[in-house]
Order: C-alpha cells, then structure tokens, then sequence
C-alpha cells in the first residue's frame, strides 16, 4: 500500500489565487486614474496659461500687451525720479538768463603826455574814449512780482539790462540797487505771477550734501531758453575768499558742483529745491585756464537776503566812510621791533589827521589784534571786517601798545 506525502506549507506563504486577481485588478485602476488626472491637468493649464488664439480677440490682446507696457514704462519713470530732478523741476521755472551792456572809458595810449608841454602841442586835450561792452550772467525771480537778484559784478554798473525768461520772452529789467562789497545786485521786471525760487536757510546747510547749479554758463541760456544744470556736494561752508579789490567775499559755500562764466548771479539749491547761495566765483587752477576744476563758491543766501532787504529799502548800502588809517602785515623783523611774541595782527603804519581813527585815539605802531570780536591774523582779515561795516556802526578794535593791551571804539560817520 503506498503512502501519499503531502508537503505542508507555513500558512504565510501559501498563495491565494483570490488575492493575486485583486492585485492585478488594483494596478489597473491606479494606472488608469493617474492617466485621467495627467489630461484633466493638461486640460486647466491649458485653458488658463496657453488660452487659444481662435477664442480670443486680437485687439484685446494688443490693448493689454500695450497696458504692461506702459505699466512697466511708468515703474521705470518713477525710478528714475530723485530728488535732484524734482528740485530741478521746481526752480527751472524761475532762473533767467542777464545780457548787459556798460559803457567803459578806454585809456587813451597819449595820456601819459597830456601835461608834457611838447606833445601836447601836437596831441591837445583829447576827449575819453567810451566804448559799449556787454555781457552776460544768470539770475533767478524771488518774488511772483517780478524782482530778481543777481551780482553785483553782473549787473551793478550797466547802463542796459535784459532778461530772457524760460517761455522765450525776453524783458528789459530796472537796476533796483547794488553793493559792490558784497556783490549783490537786485533788479525788478515788470511782470506779475511769476513762479518764484523759495530761498532757503543756509545755517542749515550740511557739508556732503548733493546741491544743483543753475544758470546761464557761456550764453546757453539765451540760445536754449533754459537753464543748465549741474550738480555736486557742499565742500566747505562759511568759506573766506580773497578776491576782486575790496569785495568781501565771506559766508561762502564751497562747492564741487560745475561753475562756469555766466553761471554768476545764479542760484545754488539743496535737494529739497530750497536756494541756499548765489554762485559767485571759481578757482581755474591757472592763469591759461578759465573753466571749472570742481571748486566754486556761492555767497550764502542767508548773507544775500540781508543785503537784498536793505537794497530794497534803500537803493543801496551806505558805506561812505573814511576810517583813516593804514596798516602793514607784522613780519619777524617787525615783531621783534615791537617786541611782540608772534607775528600775527597787523601795525598801524599811518593815522590821518582829523580822521575818524585819529579822533578815536589810535596811533601809529599799534597793532591790531581784534575787530568787532573776529580775531585779526592778516590784512585781510582787517579789510573783511571793515569793508563789510555801513556807515554809522561802531568799530572796536583791540589794540597791542607798549606791550598792554587797549580797546578803542570808532563811530564810522560819513566824510
């Protein structure tokens, strides 16, 4: 009899044919809906991000083609706005290009002969040569009736002055008054509703801080009808510059921005479109060269406003005094006739007799330490004191004498 064996498999790895048929039948389906899923995403995307041509209007594409890109054009306008070119938008309006003329004297080449007995029997009395000279410079209105302010050295000896306005129109002006000292000018045009430049408060002006140049360099103005700019940073503030004879150029703002012949009279403003100076002069570097090397100077608007309000009220700053004396820089052989410990101050080299210094006690071989509170190094430093002062103010000087120090007091009277 034979014996059938049967080979007992573990209950977990015996096959179940039921479940091999459900697996199967899983991995269908799920293949199946992922296929449906890829087309059902296929279909929104397409829809939504690739739209057909055939459903869509052409000229409403085109209008929002061109609505981005005047969008974008707009973001990049406003990007490129500053407040430099906001400032600049502000005062263009206001600045105006100066034609002068002024009659001059010329030298007549025999004069030297004219009291010589001989030549001047051949030459007699002959008459000054006259001879028109004109130029030109920048200004800017102050006010919406029509005055403007400029520099002395621009307008202060013309016998004509006109004004070329940013519209075009070119207007005679009237010399309101001038001060040669300070180099300040104010001129009036007969118009109304004018735009006007805002002066501002140069004790506010920071050194680093962008500025803009405004004005009329070498006669653009006048072929363009408007001002050019340029601009730069504060370099130095409350500046002494020795130039021009007895002109007291102090209070003055150093600048790097382009100053140019012609940009004389013209404004120089912050970044909040504010004046804050009247650009005056340039250092050229050299005797050859006459354009800008990035150091100019304008007259701080503070110091122009007071000169301006006396002008207005008076046609003029009096300054018809006489303080009588002369004085001489103090070297090392003169300290050591004096006997003074260092060399700075100036001596008193000649007092007039009767003169407003001969009255108030000064005398010669004084030496002059102090003027009006400002310590006195130089010369210079003495003229820049006097040379600023009007008639009818006091001068107190401190004095060095005999080794002692005095204090003399002058009232500066008319004569």
């Amino acid at each position: 009899m034979k014996t059938n064996i049967i080979s007992y498999l573990p209950e977990r790895e015996v096959s179940n044919p039921n479940v091999n048929i459900n697996l199967k039948m899983n991995k269908k389906f799920l293949i199946g809906f992922a296929v449906m899923l890829i087309l059902a995403s296929g279909i929104v995307i397409g829809k939504y991000f690739f739209p057909s041509q055939n459903n869509s209007n052409p000229e409403t594409n085109i209008l929002q083609v061109q609505g981005g890109l005047q969008e974008k054009n707009s973001e990049i306008s406003q990007s490129r706005e500053t407040a430099i070119t906001r400032a600049v938008k502000k005062v263009s309006p206001t600045i105006v290009g100066i034609n002068v003329e002024e009659v001059r004297e010329i030298q007549d080449p025999f004069s030297m002969f004219e009291n010589d007995p001989f030549f001047k029997q051949f030459f007699g009395n002959r008459p000054a040569q006259k001879q028109v000279v004109k130029g030109l410079g920048s200004g800017y209105i102050i006010s919406s009736d029509g005055y403007i302010l400029t520099n002395d050295h621009v307008a202060g000896n013309a016998t004509k002055i006109s004004v070329t306005m940013t519209n075009g129109e070119t207007v005679e002006a009237k010399l309101i008054g001038s001060d040669k000292n300070s180099d300040v000018a104010l001129l009036k045009i007969d118009k109304n509703n004018l735009d006007y430049a805002v002066l501002g408060n140069s004790n506010d002006v920071i050194i680093g801080e962008w500025v803009i140049a405004l004005g009329n360099p070498f006669g653009l103005f006048e072929i363009n009808d408007k001002p050019s700019v340029t601009v730069g940073v504060v370099s130095a503030t409350n500046m002494k510059v020795n130039a021009d004879g007895n002109r007291v150029y102090k209070d003055m703002i150093q600048t790097d921005a382009s100053i140019n012949a012609g940009n004389s009279g013209g404004p120089l403003v912050n970044a909040e479109g504010e004046v804050i100076g009247m650009n005056t002069i340039i250092f050229t570097g050299g005797n050859y060269s006459s354009g800008s090397i990035g150091v100019g100077f304008a007259i701080s608007i503070n110091r122009v406003k007071k000169i301006m309000e006396e002008i207005k009220a008076n046609g003029k700053i009096e300054r018809n005094f006489n303080v009588g004396f002369r004085i001489q820089a103090i070297d090392d052989r003169i300290a050591k006739y004096l006997k003074l410990e260092k060399t700075q101050g100036v001596v008193v080299t000649e007092v007039q007799k009767g003169s407003i210094s001969d009255n108030a006690g000064l005398k010669p071989e004084d030496v002059i330490i102090m003027a009006n509170g400002e310590v006195i190094r130089n010369e210079q430093d003495i003229l820049f004191v006097v040379n600023d002062m009007r008639t009818g103010e006091t001068l107190k000087l401190k004095i060095i004498r005999n080794g002692s120090e005095k204090e003399i007091e002058m009232k500066l009277v008319a004569g």
